[in-house]
C-alpha cells in the first residue's frame, strides 16, 4: 500500500465524491472523495460524526516493539470484532488518524483474530477496519485459515508510526491509516476509510514503471512460481475477496498493487 507519508492539512475542506474509477496510473490505491462524516452500519450505533480533536491528544511515532505475532493455543479460528477502546483511540491519534480524516473513529472497528504464520503455527494479530468492512474480514480470514495461508503478521499501522513504507518493510499486513493515495495530495487512499487492506507486501509488491516497494519484493515480482504467501490470480485469497466483491490490486492495468484489495477495486 502506500509508500510514503504525506502530511495532510484539510482544514475543515469536504471533499467531492468521484464517480469514476481513476484511469490507469503508476499512482497507487486509486483515491475516492467522500463526505468526511459516515454512517456506522453496526446495529444499534446509529450515526456518528468524527472525533473532535480536543479529545484525542496528538500522539508521537511509535516504533514497533521487537517481538514475534502471539501464539494461539488449539486449531481453532479466533475472530472478535469491536468498537475502538479509548486506548487505542489514544494510540492511534497522529500516526493513523488525525481531525480532517474522512472517517469517523466511531466508524472504525478493531479486530483481534487468528492466522496461521509462515512458521506453520497459529498467531494472533490485530486490524482496524471501517464498521462495514468486518464481514467480509471475518469471511476472507476464516476461509484462509481454513486454507492455512501463510501470513507473516497482522498489526495496526500506528506500531508503525503510520508509516506505510516501514509496514511494508516488515512485511505486515495491515488496513486503515488515514492517508491520501501514493503519489497525491489531494485524494484519499482507500485505507483512509478503512475500506482496504495490504496482505504480506513484501511477497506481494506494488510494481511500478519507476520500481518495485518494498524493495525486498523485487524478489517476487515474477508471478509464474508458486510461494508460501504470494497472491496468485487464482489463490485463495483473490477468490475470497471475489466472492465479496472486493477488488485485487493485481487486476490493474499498468502497475500493479499485488497485495491490495478494497471495496472498490481501488
Amino acid at each position: 500500500m502506500a509508500r510514503r507519508t504525506v502530511a495532510l492539512v484539510m482544514s475543515g475542506v469536504l471533499l467531492t465524491a468521484c464517480a469514476s474509477p481513476p484511469t490507469p496510473t503508476p499512482v497507487r490505491d486509486g483515491g475516492i472523495a467522500v463526505p468526511t462524516t459516515l454512517t456506522d452500519t453496526t446495529p444499534g450505533t446509529g450515526v456518528s460524526t468524527p472525533a473532535s480533536s480536543a479529545a484525542l491528544p496528538a500522539m508521537t511515532s511509535v516504533a514497533p516493539a521487537a517481538r514475534g505475532p502471539e501464539l494461539v493455543p488449539g486449531q481453532a479460528f479466533v475472530f472478535e470484532a469491536q468498537p475502538l477502546p479509548e486506548a487505542t483511540r489514544r494510540r492511534m491519534a497522529g500516526p493513523a488518524w488525525r481531525p480532517g480524516c474522512p472517517v469517523a473513529l466511531d466508524d472504525l472497528r478493531t479486530i483481534r483474530l487468528s492466522f496461521w504464520g509462515f512458521d506453520g503455527k497459529l498467531h494472533k494479530g490485530d486490524l482496524v477496519v471501517h464498521s462495514d468492512a468486518v464481514a467480509t474480514m471475518r469471511g476472507v480470514f476464516a476461509e484462509l485459515h481454513a486454507a492455512r495461508w501463510p501470513i507473516r503478521q497482522i498489526r495496526p499501522i500506528e506500531d508503525y508510526g503510520g508509516d506505510d513504507d516501514a509496514s511494508m518493510d516488515a512485511d505486515n499486513t495491515s488496513a486503515f491509516n488515514c492517508r491520501p493515495s501514493t503519489g497525491t495530495t489531494s485524494t484519499w487512499s482507500q485505507h483512509a476509510y478503512g475500506r482496504a487492506i495490504d496482505i504480506n507486501p513484501r511477497e506481494n509488491p506494488y510494481v511500478t514503471p519507476r520500481g518495485v516497494e518494498p524493495k525486498a519484493g523485487e524478489a517476487f515480482v515474477d508471478r509464474t512460481t508458486a510461494q508460501p504467501g504470494l497472491i496468485g490470480a487464482s489463490s485463495v485469497v483473490v477468490n475470497a475477496f471475489d466472492r465479496r466483491g472486493w477488488g485485487w490490486g493485481g487486476r490493474w492495468s499498468g502497475s500493479k498493487d499485488y497485495q491490495h484489495f478494497s471495496s472498490t477495486g481501488r
